[in-house]
């Protein structure tokens, strides 16, 4: 099977979306007022105002930061069990004004809101990431069985709309993951990550491609970190150098 990419939206494609944006009506994602764009510019100050993005966080895992590490740049966890990731960038607090969006995309199958999603990723984040340096971008794959059940996977619904570098290639078949039946919500960390092991793996005819690659990985939510953690290992288990997550949503420290 030959690799799928994907590459930037082409000319028909932006004009199209600008021809719907200027003649269908839109109600914002988070508050559900009408007006033009899918986030409203109240809305989006407000992400950017009071958005993760702005306060001082982990580089590794993106958890927001205690007076006392600080001048580490890392969490007390990161610096006493390292992850295999290297770097995450988050946009906003799971709990912040994207939780319903997500919510909706997720659980009532509102597919127009990955495209919103995306967008307001791009607005917020797009930037500060442009000249970032990886060669690959994999959602956080779906079981075969989850995937038939939901009909979509969230993490490359939001992940096709996001600009990147024109070198980074989007891939949904690289990274793929066993079924596994029972949820996590609610778990302790040791029984995340005990329950995650072994889930992920990548398909062999593209274990070569990935070798001594810089890889990101898209996920819509971060709790525990423990799939995440579990996914870079196994990326660079099979030869990849360096992991980036990129996440819409981290959830807080458990208090």
């Amino acid at each position: 099977m030959a690799q799928y990419t994907q590459r930037p939206m082409g000319f028909p494609e932006t004009i199209f979306q600008a021809i719907c944006e200027q003649l269908l009506p839109t109600a914002c994602i988070a508050c559900q007022g009408f007006q033009q764009s899918s986030l409203c510019d109240r809305c989006l100050n407000q992400l950017r105002d009071e958005g993760l993005l702005n306060y001082q966080c982990c580089y590794q895992c993106g958890i927001t930061l205690q007076a006392s590490e600080i001048a580490q740049q890392r969490c007390m966890q990161c610096q006493t069990l390292r992850p295999y990731f290297d770097e995450t960038y988050c946009l906003d607090r799971y709990d912040g004004l994207l939780q319903t969006p997500l919510h909706e995309l997720k659980y009532q199958k509102r597919i127009a809101f990955a495209n919103a999603l995306g967008r307001t990723w791009n607005l917020l984040l797009s930037k500060e990431l442009e000249d970032i340096s990886a060669d690959y971008l994999l959602p956080v794959p779906l079981s075969i069985e989850k995937l038939a059940q939901r009909g979509f996977n969230q993490s490359w619904e939001i992940a096709k709309q996001i600009r990147c570098g024109g070198h980074i290639q989007k891939s949904p078949y690289m990274l793929q993951r066993h079924h596994y039946a029972k949820h996590q919500a609610g778990s302790t960390l040791s029984n995340r990550q005990l329950a995650i092991q072994g889930m992920f793996y990548v398909e062999d005819r593209y274990i070569q491609q990935l070798a001594n690659k810089t890889v990101i990985v898209f996920d819509d939510v971060m709790t525990s970190g423990a799939t995440l953690n579990e996914i870079a290992r196994v990326l660079k288990d099979n030869g990849v150098s360096r992991v980036i997550n990129w996440v819409l949503l981290r959830a807080a420290r458990p208090i």
